[in-house]
């Protein structure tokens, strides 16, 4: 009789798949954040006429680097933790072949080391 935990390797599956279509959401973020909220300067007008324009223009230079960088940061986090799941995964996957093989594989037969 085992003491021993269970792994559901189903469950795990589960957990890759979703950090993986998160880390799409994440790249569609991070290219939106890059090519699809830019305000050219002259947004504000040819001229420029009022004195905040360039304030305003350098506030939301700042915002966009900060939300790249944060997207970025995220992308690496779920990026990490999605291939270490899938190691674990792996590995817990491969223990398990290996405990069936030898208990005499999945055949059900009597002619295992264990059974002499």
């Amino acid at each position: 009789m085992s003491n021993g935990m269970r792994v559901d390797l189903s469950a795990m599956d589960e957990v890759i798949r979703k950090l993986w279509t998160l880390l799409d959401d994440m790249d569609k973020a991070g290219q939106t954040s890059r090519y699809n909220t830019e305000i050219p300067m002259d947004a504000f007008g040819n001229t420029c006429l009022f004195l905040e324009a360039g304030d305003l223009h350098a506030a939301h230079k700042t915002m966009k680097t900060d939300l790249e960088t944060a997207i970025k940061s995220l992308h690496g986090l779920i990026d990490k933790f999605g291939s270490s799941t899938s190691k674990v995964k792996d590995k817990y996957t491969e223990q398990e072949y290996a405990n069936k093989n030898q208990m005499g594989g999945d055949t059900g037969s009597s002619d295992g080391s264990f059974a002499k």
